[in-house]
């Protein structure tokens, strides 16, 4: 994919237009080497209240190892993809926790032949989860080597917003499906809708359909319980501003499940659930059931409670189980410091339990750059929270040197 070939007709495009609001931000990556780099430009992007409209063109790849789909980067190659891509499920968990109907990711994408091959037979492989509101395109990789796919889906939607024309997306969509020069593909919708899907008339695959919005995403197969009491959460504000985000790169997608009611207090626990996805290898499908679990804690009991920390020890452990030791590392020291400032002391076993699991999966880690980037953090909080175990810290720093 000539990714980069569709960079300068967006750059011609006022801001506004790509979120639909009067002021935005653009934060364009071109070719990034470094997912961490890509997810934290995301994780950023996620957390404004505004809009949120995501450009993506680029390549899915999927993992040789977990078979689970990446967006392939600057570096990426079928042998490093796992180290060097961005999975498609980081992607789905960050904008899961944005309200429903605020987020539309438009996508220009070229698929590996493994990718392509399942494409065709799995519904709602490349869903993002209930409330965001998706269109892309989906090509074959060229079988021989040569000229590369360009981005004329993504162009159409370019080339219109420059002659000031303002059509609704889905009608830019259904005119990129239909114009000439796509070849073979596949093409995708997936609407916010608040009753029962309505069939489409286009030329295209409907690869995801939400029957219902809710602010944090719930799998109706995996209920949970909701605490007696509750205060219902406050309304957020309409927004006025908006952010776009242009991800140009050279990605392995799970279905997630379908979107439910928010849990109800006699609704099972949904703990073996999101374990029973995970060991089957559906990663994608677990984290955003956690991630979904974790916003309602985040809503009823604030950042700062119990309950939000430990979803995020979930996700922590997701992380590990899809053999993820630098995300898995991350959160757990964002545990540590969290309980930490719960007023938790350095011998608090929850605490501790924290920080060995950290270290432990520090020791897991390949890349020297991200091991060193960690290793700085988890030595600072080993300084403060040793751990039962006789000279950890040394080993630590032995490691480190």
């Amino acid at each position: 994919m000539d990714a980069a070939a569709v960079l300068p007709g967006f750059a011609a495009v006022p801001p506004g237009v790509l979120t639909g609001t009067p002021v935005a931000t653009v934060v364009e990556l071109a070719d990034p080497l470094d997912p961490q780099t890509v997810l934290t430009r995301l994780r950023s992007a996620a957390a404004a209240p505004g809009p949120l409209a995501l450009f993506l063109a680029g390549q899915l790849q999927m993992d040789r190892r977990q078979h689970l789909p990446h967006l392939a980067l600057a570096r990426s190659t079928p042998t490093t993809l796992r180290y060097t891509g961005l999975p498609w499920h980081w992607l789905a968990a960050e904008l899961a926790v944005r309200r429903a109907g605020t987020t539309t990711v438009v996508a220009d994408l070229v698929a590996d032949a493994e990718l392509w091959e399942r494409l065709g037979a799995a519904q709602g492989l490349l869903s993002l989860g209930p409330g965001i509101r998706l269109y892309g395109r989906v090509a074959p990789a060229p079988r021989r080597s040569g000229a590369p796919v360009t981005p004329e889906y993504l162009r159409h939607f370019a080339t219109a917003w420059r002659t000031g024309a303002r059509p609704p997306l889905a009608l830019l969509h259904a005119e990129a499906a239909g114009a000439g020069g796509s070849g073979e593909a596949v093409f995708l919708t997936q609407e916010v809708t608040y009753g029962p899907s309505q069939s489409s008339s286009q030329p295209v695959q409907v690869l995801g359909e939400v029957a219902a919005v809710v602010p944090a995403s719930v799998p109706a197969s995996v209920p949970a319980p909701a605490p007696a009491h509750v205060p219902a959460p406050v309304p957020e504000p309409q927004p006025e501003h908006g952010r776009a985000v242009a991800v140009a790169a050279p990605v392995d997608v799970r279905p997630l499940a379908p979107a439910a009611q928010e849990p109800k207090a006699s609704e099972p626990d949904p703990h073996p659930a999101i374990l029973a996805a995970a060991r089957a290898g559906r990663h994608g499908e677990a984290v955003a059931v956690a991630v979904a679990w974790e916003q309602v804690a985040l809503r009823r009991y604030g950042a700062r409670s119990p309950e939000a920390v430990h979803w995020m020890e979930v996700r922590a452990d997701l992380a590990r189980l899809a053999e993820e030791p630098v995300r898995s590392c991350e959160l757990w020291i964002a545990v540590a410091r969290a309980r930490l400032g719960l007023s938790q002391g350095p011998q608090d076993p929850e605490v501790e339990g924290a920080v060995d699991r950290a270290h432990h999966q520090w020791e897991r880690i390949e890349d020297p750059a991200r091991a060193r980037e960690l290793g700085n953090a988890l030595v600072a909080l080993r300084r403060r929270v040793p751990g039962r175990r006789a000279g950890a810290l040394a080993a630590l720093q032995r490691r480190m040197a």
